[in-house]
């Protein structure tokens, strides 16, 4: 039993120790403000629209995901409205 607890506090501390190794390798020299220190991979554009990292999301897609929130709020403002009347929360707003 001993020899196991000893087996997981060695591989704690050098699960811990790792992980203090990486730490210290960034020194933040490249740092814009403290704590806003990530920069681009080399050939990465300064300006995203038009390359090839550019997500190019449709605009229906984006579209339907706004509808989607919007019936959900509506749901919501019809449940709470019943609630408010009698008391009663029902999930199922085609019962209301």
């Amino acid at each position: 039993m001993k020899i196991k607890a000893l087996v997981t506090l060695a591989a704690s501390a050098a699960i811990l120790a790792a992980g203090a190794g990486m730490a210290a390798a960034y020194d933040g020299t490249n740092c814009k403000a403290p704590g806003n220190c990530w920069e681009p991979k080399p050939g990465y554009p300064d300006k995203v629209a038009g390359s090839k990292y550019d997500p190019k999301h449709d605009p229906k897609e984006l579209a339907k995901q706004q509808q989607a929130l919007d019936d959900q709020s509506a749901r919501n403002a019809k449940r709470a409205e019943h609630f408010k009347k009698t008391g009663n929360w029902v999930y199922d707003v085609s019962k209301l």
